[in-house]
């Protein structure tokens, strides 16, 4: 299970650390995609392969299924980390998750999310909600 936020950047060469608390529970290897909301995100390869198995499980005969297939599978990249816990971000990856310094690096669960601090502080950002809108968004789900 991944928690936790941590400040951390990329550099020039599109390399990033992950933090050592989750670079422990990734075991050496990583999957890293396009995620929703404009982040990316890092799964162990065993919760990939369960994603995977879920998404098998999907109709393909829907077109909105078929969409995010593509987003999901089409952008993933399996990663593995050098000597300083670093692994690359492709360059259309960072595009997409508008990285260009700073990011914020953040256990999700089963997951771990990468987000440009721009995009993460902004105030339409979801990840910021208050309590009120997480309690009514919760009560649906009888939580």
């Amino acid at each position: 299970m991944f928690m936790g936020k941590y400040n951390n950047s990329i550099d020039a060469k599109n390399r990033m650390i992950v933090p050592s608390k989750h670079r422990d529970q990734l075991g050496g290897r990583c999957v890293l995609t396009k995620g929703l909301d404009q982040c990316l995100y890092i799964y162990s390869m065993g919760d990939w392969e369960q994603q995977m198995e879920k998404i098998a499980e999907l109709p393909e005969s829907d077109p909105k299924i078929r969409a995010f297939i593509r987003h999901f599978c089409a952008n993933a990249v399996e990663c593995e980390f050098d000597k300083q816990g670093r692994i690359v971000i492709p360059q259309d990856l960072k595009d997409y998750a508008r990285i260009t310094k700073d990011l914020i690096t953040m256990g999700a669960m089963k997951k771990i999310e990468i987000w440009s601090k721009e995009v993460w502080d902004t105030p339409e950002n979801e990840g910021n909600m208050g309590s009120d809108e997480f309690a009514d968004a919760l009560k649906e789900y009888n939580f």
